[in-house]
């Protein structure tokens, strides 16, 4: 019995314990000598089918897992005697539900497909099949981008370069002979005539072309490959000849058309240009009779406008001279009261700042001695420190110095921010001033160049008065005047300079007093930090005397005790202990040197031995 690999999936199927390993082994047995079936090299399991398009490998893992899972026809019945219609339309009645129920027969997922397919294959060889190919440009899914490969690889899957290589093999174009008539009926236009029927007219155009291997059929023309790209020729041939006559007639027709209409337009022009030339003489004439009238009027208009122009100027350069001569005289003496004001302003600046600097220098000079003497006495309590007195006196002298120090400070600072106040309202003075001087030079000049622009304008309308004679004398004493304000100008401006510059060194002395208060600030803070270090060096004694004389208490009633026990010295390692002197009455006297602070203290390293000496006496 014959058997594909749908019917060896059913049999491996019905058998127990087959998996996909046997079910791939019976496919090697069985087709192995089939030029469509292959196996492949590394695998024991798959297997390679040589289609149509191409090879396909396919994995026989799931193969019998997936060909058993199949619809139970008892449920189908069911679902479709359902009363809601959408659910029996999804169910229909299949065959084998139709036949007896009985029957115990295999059905499976491969046998239901092979059903279908054969159903499909009964449908399409009862109808008339057209194909419509559907090919993907390219796998990113963008318009305008075509993969060559990857298009030529769909063509030749779906066959349709060898649909076309057979196609072109036989008889590839194929027209009815209505359509072939109506394309090329101008290679030969007697055939649209009524005594030619269409099998007649396509065999006179084809001998009009002299085409051999072409057939007719009973509605269509047959043609071989490349006749119907000759006929193209020739038709686009005899409808560019056609185009070319057509144009040629239409070109004739346009150029005479437009020769009759220029010959027309050049008469027409002519008569208005004979007419316009007539009217343009005309018109020159009544202009030359019009001119001489105008010249009269206008010579006339010029003479007395020339005459009341030079009177004006006369007039307004006797008025100009008047008053610049006023207004030189009140700008000289503005200029004399305000050069007095500044020389007042700048020794008064000038007496003011020296005293300034002045006292500053003896303040810092005060200071500067009265610091050196600070240190010298720092030095002489560094080398009376050992006593607590004596530290405690310097204490009470530096607290002192300190409180004059903070109190001077506080009086210099009040003294600098009065002098800062002094001359920050100074400042504000002499810059009101300087804006004053700037503002009122800046005046003369507006007035100097006006003064000259008006002697310039004067002078030209001057000019034009040849009549007129002008005072000499008056104008050289002008121009002496107007030298002499230049010079006034000039010297302020120096002193306005000069101001400037004593302003910048006013700042800068300024500016160095500031340094010094900071400088003995930073001194003071010095002395205040020396000062704190003294008294915790006072403290640190304090407590060392106060543990001295616990020690030596301790020390007298050991003593005390030893020398009432053993009376009698001893010896250790043939070396005479030291025996405590006694007094008369058999107390042991009591010890020197502890308790007297009178005497002046000895130095730390002596301190150090005497207490290593106390407990080396303690532990014997």
């Amino acid at each position: 019995k014959p058997g594909g690999i749908i019917a060896l999936l059913d049999e491996t199927c019905m058998l127990r314990n087959s998996n996909h390993e046997i079910f791939a082994e019976k496919l090697y047995q069985k087709f192995k000598d089939n030029p469509h079936f292959s196996r492949p090299k590394f695998s024991r399991s798959d297997f390679t089918i040589h289609h149509y398009a191409g090879n396909v490998t396919y994995q026989t893992d799931l193969f019998l897992d997936k060909n058993i899972d199949y619809a139970v026809n008892e449920h189908q019945d069911l679902l479709h005697a359902s009363t809601c219609p959408f659910v029996s339309s999804l169910f229909p009645p299949s065959e084998e539900s139709t036949k007896s129920s009985k029957s115990t027969k295999f059905t499976s997922i491969g046998s239901s497909f092979k059903q279908q397919l054969q159903g499909l294959l009964e449908t399409l060889s009862g109808t008339e099949p057209h194909y419509m190919r559907c090919i993907k440009p390219n796998n990113v899914l963008k318009p305008a981008i075509f993969e060559n490969s990857n298009v030529l690889q769909q063509l030749r899957c779906g066959g349709v370069l060898e649909a076309i290589r057979i196609s072109c093999l036989g008889y590839p174009t194929r027209r009815t002979f209505e359509e072939f008539v109506d394309r090329f009926s101008v290679l030969r236009p007697e055939v649209l005539g009524l005594r030619y029927d269409e099998v007649t007219a396509t065999n006179m155009l084809l001998e009009k072309v002299n085409l051999t291997g072409y057939q007719i059929g009973k509605t269509k023309v047959f043609l071989r490959a490349g006749q119907m790209a000759e006929l193209d020729a020739r038709r686009t041939e005899v409808l560019s000849y056609s185009a070319s006559k057509i144009q040629r007639k239409v070109r004739s027709f346009l150029a005479r058309r437009n020769f009759i209409q220029l010959r027309m337009s050049s008469v027409q022009l002519q008569a208005m240009c004979r007419g316009q030339i007539a009217r343009h003489y005309y018109e020159d004439l009544r202009r030359k009779a019009a001119s001489l009238k105008i010249q009269t009027y206008y010579r006339m208009h010029f003479a007395r406008k020339n005459y009341k122009d030079l009177y004006s100027a006369s007039t307004t350069i006797q008025s100009a001279l008047r008053g610049m001569a006023a207004r030189n005289e009140f700008h000289f003496r503005q200029q004399t009261k305000a050069a007095v004001t500044i020389q007042s302003c700048c020794r008064s600046d000038l007496a003011s700042s020296r005293y300034m600097g002045l006292k500053k220098a003896a303040i810092t000079t005060q200071c500067a001695w009265r610091g050196r003497l600070a240190r010298r006495e720092l030095r002489k309590l560094k080398m009376a420190a050992k006593e607590s007195g004596a530290l405690q006196a310097a204490k009470n002298k530096l607290e002192k110095q300190v409180e004059e120090l903070t109190w001077r400070l506080q009086l210099e600072k009040r003294m600098r921010t009065d002098m800062e106040e002094a001359k920050t309202q100074e400042n504000k003075k002499l810059q009101q001033q300087l804006q004053e001087l700037q503002f009122q030079s800046k005046e003369t000049k507006d007035i100097l160049r006006r003064e000259q622009e008006n002697a310039k304008t004067a002078l030209e309308k001057a000019a034009l008065v040849p009549e007129i004679q002008v005072d000499t004398t008056h104008v050289d004493k002008l121009t002496a005047e107007n030298e002499n304000l230049k010079t006034l100008v000039v010297s302020l401006e120096t002193k306005i300079d000069e101001t400037e510059q004593k302003f910048e060194e006013m700042k800068k002395a300024r500016e160095e007093l500031l340094k010094k208060a900071t400088d003995a600030e930073s001194k003071i803070n010095g002395l205040t930090n020396t000062m704190l270090s003294f008294q915790e060096k006072l403290t640190n004694m304090e407590a060392e005397n106060q543990l001295l004389r616990q020690q030596a208490l301790l020390h007298s009633r050991l003593k005390t005790i030893s020398e009432n026990t053993s009376p009698k010295s001893n010896s250790t390692n043939g070396s005479p202990l030291h025996v405590e002197q006694m007094t008369p009455h058999g107390t042991p006297r009591a010890p020197k040197d502890y308790g007297n602070f009178a005497h002046p203290r000895a130095s730390f390293s002596e301190r150090q031995h005497g207490e290593c000496g106390c407990t080396y006496k303690l532990c014997y």
